[in-house]
Parts: C-alpha cells; sequence; structure tokens
C-alpha cells in the first residue's frame, strides 16, 4: 500500500487513473453533477477558499483521530457517502467499500438504490454499515427496509431529502448514461478500450438493484426502473419523517440540510444528526456551496444534534476545513468511488489510508492534537 500512497497520492491522482480506467459512460455517471456542473464548481471553489490559522511550538504530537458518534467508536472522523447504482462505476463496489469500512473502523453507507442487498452488505461492514433510506411512498416498503437494514446489522439509518424528484444531469444524457445500457457500436467500442472494467463486469454480471428485487422482479429493468420512479421519493414531509422516527429506534440522520430552519426542525421531531449536504451538486445546480450552509447551520443546533458533512470534499484538508467550520463528521462519495474505478479492491483501502495520512499531516501543520482544536483554527 505504501506503494500506491506514493504513485496516487492524492484524490485527484485518483480520479484521473478513474478516467482513464473506466467506459466514458461510467466516467460520466460518477463525475458529473446536474445542469452545468456549476455547484459542483461552486462546492470546490467555496472550500478552495476557506483558509485556517497554523499554531506553532507545539512540540511533539500524534494527532487523535478517533471519533465518538452515536455511541459507536470510529478511528476516523470520516466516512462513505452512500452512493447508488455503484456498480456501474466498479463491480461490486460496495462489497470492496463495506470492507474497507470494516477493516479501518469508519461508517460505510448503502444506498437504497444500491447494486447489493443489505443483506449482504451488512454483515460484511462489521458494524460499520449505515442504510440511506430512499423515502418509499409506501408505508409497508418503507418499514420492511428499516426492518431489512436493523436485521442486516446497519446502525444508523440516513434518510434522504434532497431528492424530490431526479435530476436531469445532462452529462450523463450526453454520454448515453442509460439503465439498462443499449447495446451499440458505441458502446461495445466504450468497453472494449477498457478492458479492466469489462472483464470484471462480466464476472460480476449486469448492474441490478438487488436491494429492490423483493419488492418486484428484477429481471426486466425497464420495470424496476418504473418502480424506482414511481415508488421512491416525493412524497417526504414532516409527518412522513415522523413516522420514521417511530419505526427505526437507532440513530437516526436527515441528509440534505441547507437552511438551520430545517435543521431545527429535525431536531424538534427527535432527528439525532443532521447532513448538512447539496447531493454533491447532483440534484438542484442553483444550490449554494454546502461549505459555506454549515457554519449558520452548526451554531443553530449547537449541541442539540450531531452535524454531518458532505458534499464536495477531496482530501484530508478539506475533511479538516469542515470539521473547523461546525461538522462532527465528514462523509466522501466520489472521493472513494474514484479510488474503487481506480484500483478495483484496493482502492477503498488505499483512500481511506490517503485520508487519514492527509489529515494527519494537515492537523500537525495546523498545530492541531485533536479534531476539536480545528475550530479554534479557522481565520477570521
Amino acid at each position: 500500500m505504501a506503494n500506491l500512497l506514493n504513485r496516487y497520492p492524492s484524490i485527484a491522482d485518483l480520479r484521473r487513473r478513474a478516467k482513464e480506467r473506466i467506459p466514458h459512460f461510467a466516467w460520466e455517471y460518477i463525475d458529473s453533477g446536474t445542469g452545468a456542473d456549476e455547484c459542483v464548481r461552486r462546492n470546490r471553489a467555496a472550500f478552495e477558499s476557506i483558509t485556517l490559522v497554523p499554531q506553532f511550538m507545539k512540540g511533539a504530537f500524534e494527532p487523535q483521530l478517533a471519533t465518538r458518534l452515536f455511541d459507536v467508536d470510529y478511528a476516523v472522523p470520516f466516512g462513505v457517502s452512500p452512493v447508488g447504482l455503484t456498480a456501474l462505476m466498479w463491480p461490486r463496489a460496495e462489497r470492496i467499500l463495506a470492507r474497507t469500512a470494516a477493516a479501518y473502523r469508519l461508517p460505510y453507507t448503502l444506498s437504497t438504490a444500491a447494486t447489493e442487498a443489505p443483506e449482504t452488505i451488512g454483515p460484511l461492514a462489521d458494524g460499520m454499515g449505515w442504510f440511506q433510506l430512499y423515502p418509499p411512498r409506501r408505508a409497508d416498503i418503507r418499514r420492511d427496509l428499516i426492518e431489512r437494514a436493523r436485521d442486516a446489522g446497519f446502525t444508523t439509518l440516513l434518510v434522504t431529502a434532497d431528492v424530490p424528484i431526479a435530476s436531469r444531469r445532462e452529462r450523463q444524457v450526453r454520454a448515453g448514461v442509460v439503465v439498462p445500457p443499449k447495446i451499440t457500436p458505441r458502446m461495445l467500442y466504450r468497453c472494449m478500450v477498457r478492458p479492466a472494467w469489462s472483464m470484471a463486469t462480466l464476472a460480476a454480471g449486469s448492474p441490478r438493484f438487488r436491494g429492490l428485487e423483493k419488492y418486484i422482479d428484477g429481471s426486466d429493468m425497464r420495470d424496476m426502473l418504473t418502480f424506482i420512479g414511481q415508488e421512491l421519493g416525493g412524497s417526504l414531509d414532516w409527518d412522513y419523517l415522523s413516522a420514521v422516527r417511530q419505526e427505526w429506534d437507532g440513530p437516526l440522520v436527515l441528509k440534505g440540510i441547507l437552511t438551520s430552519a430545517e435543521a431545527e426542525r429535525a431536531v424538534e421531531i427527535g432527528f439525532d444528526g443532521i447532513m448538512v449536504s447539496n447531493h454533491g451538486g447532483r440534484q438542484f445546480d442553483g444550490a449554494p456551496a454546502a461549505i459555506d450552509a454549515l457554519p449558520a447551520i452548526a451554531h443553530a443546533v449547537g449541541t442539540r444534534t450531531k452535524v454531518l458533512f458532505d458534499s464536495g470534499v477531496r482530501g484530508g484538508l478539506d475533511i479538516a476545513r469542515a470539521l473547523a467550520l461546525g461538522a462532527d463528521f465528514v462523509l466522501l462519495g466520489r472521493a472513494f468511488m474514484y479510488g474503487v474505478a481506480a484500483l478495483g479492491r484496493r482502492g477503498g483501502d488505499h483512500v481511506a489510508q490517503l485520508l487519514e495520512a492527509d489529515l494527519i499531516n494537515n492537523m500537525i501543520q495546523l498545530g492541531c492534537a485533536t479534531t476539536a482544536q480545528l475550530r479554534e483554527r479557522r481565520s477570521a
């Protein structure tokens, strides 16, 4: 793994390698935002504008990254955000990342729209699994998904609020990202020039939404997509969230919050955490940068709930920035997917090591022995 840290010392290096290794349509699926990708760029520009002030003369110390969240001890203050249709980017990616989570003691969040079922991934994550709920319209499906997640060993439930309707994602449309894929000469050529991805996909089989196949025959992907469009999302309101709170007896997080008012309402109905997020710029191109929304939300909720963050995080310095601006914990989606797409089964472990080493280095540069001290380094 040390050799990999030398060859791919940053997420940007993994991103370049991933682009070289997977077909164009798979690359556009992982890398694109929506609209003109303005929100994706806004997320990055906002992060790059944040400065932290070092304090020196601290002597020798080793930063402590261990973090206790929702009564679980994690080795680091970051984890893996949920990503749907993960196998399109690299076959069996969910299994790879669940094993990374178990090995490095960090949370891995499985999406409702994943290509593996909760029953498969929960045991692999070994107590490090979280489950993301895309809100089903039917209460019986919602209750069953919640029960399945609990029985499979997932400890924390994330309810996604920021997908009231599927976004258009124009880059994906132009790249020909369709499910099921259309077998065209263009697609066959794209697969042929990416033999590692193609061979791995042939071995694993075509991507399927295995977690949802209990509710509809998954052999016909068109029927499955119709089911997803009709049954998942578009029905979320505060009454719905109150019902989920009654049905899930573990830690509960509302994902996709960008205003203090919504964060405080979530606290009032009993959510244990809120996640400041704009879905990585993949839903609404006019949304503010998530990191810009973080400080006010963290100040509004104080210590009444845990504040999680994702959207635009690309390295250890960004993790430090988010923690400094009020986050208790940080999740990354694209960063881990770039790693798996670039390196296959070694990718998840490499990203975990890379982020940990990068965060430690930046904390030493800042003179911070603990993550709590990062909040003292925020510049005016």
